[in-house]
């Protein structure tokens, strides 16, 4: 009962304080004035990704490398089956052809260099800034372009800003608001993972499995609501967007921030099994957003029976 207490209060904790962040961080910059595009580039995609980075950062300083890695990985594998899934069952997925192009090549480059370091076994803090770096780049170059031509890509990181949850009026309440959501996001990941700890011991399981399932589809919750809110407004170049950035984000900014900080040993049930997924489920994706530039209903039902059956396998080893 302890551990589903803490599990509970924690994701609680990440949901609500992920939530804070963004709606306060994202009304503070609109009130100073800060263009919808930079917003929908960063502050949506950095504050969607924090409840994985607090997460997989404390479960590193804690000794607990399966959880830090497994969440990253869980979570890019979930965004995508599960979170997308869903939201293409609800509405048909457009995406925007030159949004497409650079997305993918950024979210394939990320993944190649995730297998990379998984294969090698260990993310020293080198490549940690090397990965913080490559995101940094990537965000001045996608912002650079949009600003000089501006089209339909821009626009659906407009429509990403205008779908965050608003805050109070003026800057002062905001930035408050932002900060109090980075508290409890940092107080709520240590109940999540101690909870998720705690969880693998009683039942004799890995904490990789853990962080591959129970905490890798808790702090994707933020995508989940962001994802399907879009969806249901009919913004389903949003929900796409969402998924594909927030992948890169988890990628580049969580383990680089993470490894920055404390190097990480990649664990032997990830380089074996769940990499492979990663890259497979990334591949699918490409394959079925090429075709058309359209994700439907059937291929959203594809991504859910998938992450039925992955789920299902780790259940069955565990």
């Amino acid at each position: 009962m302890d551990i589903a207490i803490s599990l509970a209060i924690g994701l609680v904790m990440l949901v609500i304080g992920g939530d804070l962040l963004v709606r306060g961080s994202v009304t503070a910059a609109k009130n100073m004035g800060v263009s919808p595009l930079l917003i929908g580039l960063t502050l949506v995609g950095f504050g969607t990704s924090t409840p994985e980075l607090v997460t997989s950062l404390t479960a590193a300083l804690e000794g607990s490398p399966g959880i830090a890695v497994g969440n990253v990985v869980g979570s890019n594998i979930a965004n995508v089956l599960l979170i997308l899934g869903a939201s293409a069952v609800i509405f048909p997925l457009m995406i925007d052809p030159k949004g497409f192009k650079r997305d993918v090549l950024m979210l394939i480059a990320s993944s190649l260099a995730l297998l990379g370091v998984v294969l090698v076994g260990f993310i020293p803090a080198w490549v940690g800034a090397l990965f913080i770096l490559s995101l940094l780049a990537y965000v001045h170059y996608v912002y650079r372009e949009e600003k000089r031509h501006p089209d339909e890509a821009a626009l659906v990181l407009e429509h990403r800003a205008e779908d965050a949850p608003k805050g109070p009026k003026g800057i002062i309440l905001p930035l408050a608001l932002a900060i109090g959501g980075i508290a409890i996001t940092i107080f709520g990941a240590r109940f999540f993972v101690n909870g998720a700890v705690d969880l693998a011991k009683g039942f004799g399981v890995s904490d990789t499995i853990i962080g591959l399932t129970v905490v890798a589809v808790g702090t994707s919750m933020p995508e989940l609501v962001t994802s399907i809110t879009a969806a249901l407004r009919k913004h389903a170049d949003v929900a796409y967007g969402n998924i594909v950035g927030s992948n890169i984000f988890n990628v580049l900014f969580v383990l680089g921030a993470t490894s920055l900080v404390k190097p990480i040993e990649i664990p032997t049930q990830i380089i074996q099994f769940d990499i492979w997924v990663l890259l497979a489920t990334t591949a699918l994706l490409v394959f079925f957003a090429r075709s058309g530039l359209k994700l439907m209903r059937w291929e959203g039902f594809v991504f859910l029976a998938g992450f039925v059956a992955y789920t299902s396998y780790l259940i069955s080893i565990a």
